[in-house]
């Protein structure tokens, strides 16, 4: 018997046509088209970011604000708090989190600095797990990237280049043609030939420092962190402020750190 098979572009993942439920596709991809940039949308403007009809936006937008997901003032929607019921559930259930958490928190005590466990998720790095000491609570080292769930875009950061840089060239390529190069910061590097050396130097020494291509101020370190096959399944960084630290402070004393760290998680995972 032949199955018509639907695949994910982005994934590679495979799924019978009969088994695709189009509908909750359709709800979730909603729900992805809110952002930084817009947290009220209305039904044209999700239309427009999704490729569903005016007419079909409208309905979905509807049942989420009847399910909860989703507030309005009748012309405009916005994401309510019952939507992170699925970052937590993921957060406190996953393996990796739990089994990294203590060990940032180590990490941050003993350094005064942040350090956060990250992965790639398309164009953009999400924190899965970040240090956390009670005395940091008024310490700003970004407004970017510092609570869980936060999107930064990946080629302007650490950890984003050390887990593009372990996709193979064609991936990379890919990648590239899809997303861009967006300019953040004076600092941004925005010429593809660059990139594509710097993914490479990455892959070779296998680190990022990054400094202030995606915000002023702030410098970066990223390690990546391996499965026992050996694939690139998230990234470990320490983040600080320019002043505050240095390249070679980060590079002698921090560098080794989350190597060894890396090493430990992958026994662990």
């Amino acid at each position: 018997m032949r199955y018509d098979l639907i695949e994910n572009k982005i994934s590679g993942e495979t799924i019978k046509q009969d088994d695709y439920i189009a509908g909750l596709a359709k709800g979730l991809s909603l729900l992805e088209a809110f952002g930084i940039d817009r947290q009220k949308l209305n039904s044209t403007q999700v239309a427009e970011r999704t490729g569903l009809s005016r007419t079909a936006a409208r309905r979905y937008l509807r049942t989420l604000k009847y399910l909860g997901y989703l507030e309005s003032d009748d012309h405009y929607f916005w994401l309510t708090h019952k939507v992170l019921r699925l970052s937590s559930s993921y957060l406190s259930s996953a393996h990796l989190p739990k089994v990294v958490q203590p060990i940032l928190n180590l990490l941050s005590a003993q350094t005064g600095l942040t350090f956060s466990l990250v992965v790639l998720d398309e164009h953009e790095v999400v924190p899965i797990a970040r240090s956390y000491l009670p005395q940091q609570d008024n310490l700003r080292v970004s407004p970017y990237g510092m609570h869980l769930g936060n999107r930064l875009p990946a080629h302007a950061t650490s950890t984003g280049k050390v887990l593009l840089a372990a996709l193979r060239p064609e991936e990379q390529k890919q990648w590239l043609n899809k997303y861009g190069l967006k300019r953040l910061t004076a600092y941004t590097i925005q010429d593809e030939t660059q990139f594509y050396q710097i993914l490479n130097q990455v892959q070779k020494q296998d680190y990022c420092l990054s400094k202030e291509e995606h915000e002023f101020g702030v410098i970066a370190i990223a390690v990546p962190v391996l499965n026992g096959q050996g694939d690139a399944v998230a990234a470990l960084n320490c983040i600080a402020e320019t002043h505050r630290v240095t390249d070679e402070q980060l590079l002698q004393q921090i560098l080794p750190l989350l190597r060894n760290t890396a090493y430990e998680l992958r026994c662990m995972i």
